[in-house]
């Protein structure tokens, strides 16, 4: 891998490599691009198949940080932590607060939180060695379980979504087909059941899905069948890569909206959908109400500024779709116009100050 050209492809600021023998902590922490913030993005544990697919990781994963965080609104840019090692058995906590203090020698130019392979507990100890880490135990300040916030911000970027298609925002009677009902996606269908959507459900969990069943009248099918079901919104909130060339002629419905990452399997497919007159909310863009929960943390956490920022989510929805038809692009390209476009507002207005600043000093 020539990492150095990578880097310059896609304009990403530093990778550093952090390891502690005595604890085994081999880390690679990625950072994109700090022009609107700080860099914030999650510590993933993974076990690798080598080293260069950890660095891969951690470079892509930081970079859709920086649209992520760009496009919700956030003063932060991307960032994204790599651990090299199982979770179920490798960890300890002289690797964590190893890590914490490779964080602090940053000086806030990166922000760490919770990611796959990763919990509470051990972002606490991250926090006995520095302050740059958001999702800790609500005893200290933070903003808990983040699934209720994602789920809200899906319901509300989905409206968004209904009213692009449908011309209106209402959900009432209108049926939305879950794929997934994990922790975001049963708060989700609570919102949806509240205000009466008609639910249909799987998951491979059976236990999830008798209980969405109970509590909200939904009707479950089989895993195969959520794709070809008569509904008007179709809701991926499981695996991503569900929207490829093998779903997407089952797909009845006019609004695809869900909390799942990566659903588009290759950017063609987003092309293919937008062809087809399908109103689809992208996923860095609908299911940003967990990082903009955390990031609300960095402020001293405040529940009600967060959810009214988390509100936001139906306007950023609504940007996409504007972007979309004002240039004739799929919705997936016009969210990354948006994150791109907000960046370099930030960039010329940079500039402007300093060069202001330098006819300034030579005024004087």
């Amino acid at each position: 891998m020539k990492i150095f050209s990578y880097m310059e492809q896609y304009d990403y600021e530093q990778l550093l490599f952090c390891q502690d023998e005595q604890s085994g902590l081999k880390a690679i922490i990625a950072i994109h691009d700090t022009t609107l913030g700080p860099a914030l993005g999650g510590t993933r544990m993974w076990t690798y198949d080598s080293e260069e697919a950890a660095i891969e990781d951690a470079l892509r994963l930081s970079r859709g940080m920086t649209y992520k965080n760009a496009a919700a609104g956030l003063n932060l840019g991307g960032g994204k932590t790599v651990i090299i090692g199982d979770p179920r058995k490798d960890k300890n906590e002289e690797m964590f607060r190893a890590f914490g203090r490779y964080i602090q020698g940053l000086n806030g130019r990166y922000i760490t939180a919770e990611d796959v392979g990763t919990t509470v507990a051990d972002m606490d100890l991250i926090h006995e060695e520095t302050s740059y880490v958001t999702g800790i135990s609500p005893a200290f300040g933070s903003s808990g379980n983040p699934s209720p916030v994602t789920a809200y911000g899906v319901y509300v970027g989905m409206k968004a979504a209904a009213k692009n298609a449908f011309g209106h925002d209402s959900l009432e009677g209108l049926t939305v087909a879950v794929q997934g009902v994990g922790n975001v996606a049963f708060n989700l269908c609570r919102h949806l059941h509240e205000e009466g959507a008609k639910l249909i459900v799987t998951d491979i969990n059976k236990e999830a899905v008798q209980r969405a069943v109970e509590e909200f009248g939904a009707k479950a099918v089989n895993p195969e069948e959520i794709y070809n079901v008569d509904c008007d919104i179709f809701a991926p909130c499981a695996l991503g890569a569900v929207i490829n060339d093998e779903t997407i002629p089952q797909i009845k419905a006019k609004v695809i909206a869900g909390a799942a990452n990566n659903q588009l399997k290759e950017t063609r497919h987003g092309d293919l959908i937008h062809e087809l007159g399908i109103s689809y909310a992208p996923d860095y863009v609908i299911n940003a109400g967990g990082v903009i929960n955390v990031a609300d943390e960095l402020y001293g956490y405040n529940a009600e500024r967060a959810m009214k920022k988390v509100e936001l989510i139906y306007n950023n929805v609504e940007k996409v779709f504007n972007i979309s038809k004002r240039d004739g692009i799929a919705t997936y390209v016009a969210a990354d116009r948006m994150a791109e476009e907000r960046i370099e507002r930030m960039r010329r207005s940079r500039s402007q100050f300093l060069q202001n600043g330098k006819h300034i000093l030579s005024y004087r």
